[in-house]
């Protein structure tokens, strides 16, 4: 990927050129990573599955100079000895099968980033151990009696709401607040619709020359299309759109078919999810001290998507999960019944 417009507003643009964005929020979080980069403190990167947490990482460890490597691990799933053994490693004889020794990978991110993918997924008694690394700089390898020491800076991150494990005990209040000495969030694609029409040129082109087909001129209503959706997997699941599309493409205009599908499937899935937690469907809609009619209501809501969906009505229709007929019935009706529209005291 390479990045457009903010080249100027950085001492190091290159470093950013993975992360396609146009986002002015994302342009914030850019200029934040280059006052916090040389530091030696812990980084915590939150935000939804699929907004690029990776990508900030290697941003900002490319950012920082170091001249060590970056290392990532998942440690999601990780009990406790795979973990002390995977991160600090081990001597010889420290457990059956232990033949010689094993350096870890805080060992081979000395002088460089230790990046830790999924931290709230993490085991208390290895919290502790990691607790113990950023506040002292020391470790202890499996079947070793003498502390060791890193200078890895340590980037964490998660898609998970760590003040919300906090409180219900699944996570250190110690570390939380240890990790998050800086913190990013990233924000999520359907924050970024500026952002879709760049990644869908840039996804449309990858998905081509994987494919080895010609790249797809696309309708000027997918980018309309695309807006509306909320994307849950944001730019991991957009991407997993396009390929699709152009997979099953065949011409020269890309049919709109299979994101239709797609983004109907993702609706219905949301609502049933909605459904199936009433104190979460509330905090769809806010209300005001005086609730408006179900006519009134019905009139805004269908406002709201008409906005939304910049005027097509298909789109708009697909959204309020109705048909484009019964869209249009309901904009002539109101049409024919304005008068007592205007007289609603609302």
């Amino acid at each position: 990927m390479t990045t457009k417009p903010f080249a100027k507003s950085y001492t190091c643009p290159l470093l950013f050129s993975d992360i396609l964005t146009e986002n002015a929020e994302m342009q914030s979080i850019f200029k934040y990573i280059e006052s916090i980069a040389t530091t030696a403190q812990p980084i915590l990167i939150t935000g939804e599955t699929g907004v690029g947490k990776e990508l900030i990482a290697k941003a900002i460890h490319s950012c920082s100079r170091r001249r060590g490597a970056m290392v990532t691990v998942n440690v999601a799933g990780l009990d406790d000895n795979i973990f002390s053994d995977t991160l600090f490693g081990h001597a010889k004889g420290a457990f059956t099968g232990a033949d010689r020794n094993r350096p870890g990978l805080i060992e081979k991110a000395d002088s460089g980033t230790l990046f830790l993918d999924e931290i709230g997924d993490l085991s208390h008694s290895s919290q502790v151990k990691l607790l113990r690394l950023l506040q002292e700089g020391e470790y202890l390898p499996l079947g070793c009696d003498e502390l060791r020491h890193s200078n890895a800076r340590i980037i964490a991150a998660t898609n998970v709401d760590l003040w919300e494990r906090q409180r219900s005990g699944n996570f250190r209040q110690d570390l939380n607040f240890r990790l998050r000495t800086h913190h990013i969030d990233i924000p999520p694609l359907r924050r970024r619709t500026d952002d879709i029409p760049i990644l869908v040129n840039h996804f449309l082109k990858k998905a081509a020359s994987a494919l080895n087909k010609k790249i797809p001129t696309f309708p000027k209503e997918m980018i309309s299309l695309l807006s509306t959706y909320s994307f849950p997997g944001n730019i991991r699941e957009l991407e997993s759109m396009i390929f699709d599309a152009v997979s099953r493409h065949e011409g020269r205009i890309l049919s709109l078919e299979r994101l239709n599908d797609h983004i109907s499937e993702g609706r219905t899935n949301f609502r049933e999810t909605k459904n199936s937690h009433p104190q979460e469907s509330a905090s769809l809609v806010t209300f005001s001290h005086e609730l408006p009619t179900i006519k009134h209501a019905t009139h805004l809501l269908v406002d709201e998507a008409i906005r939304r969906a910049k005027g097509n009505q298909t789109i708009a229709a697909k959204m309020l999960g109705i048909t484009r007929q019964a869209l249009g019935k309901r904009l002539k009706n109101r049409e024919e019944n304005s008068h007592d529209i205007h007289c609603l005291p609302y």
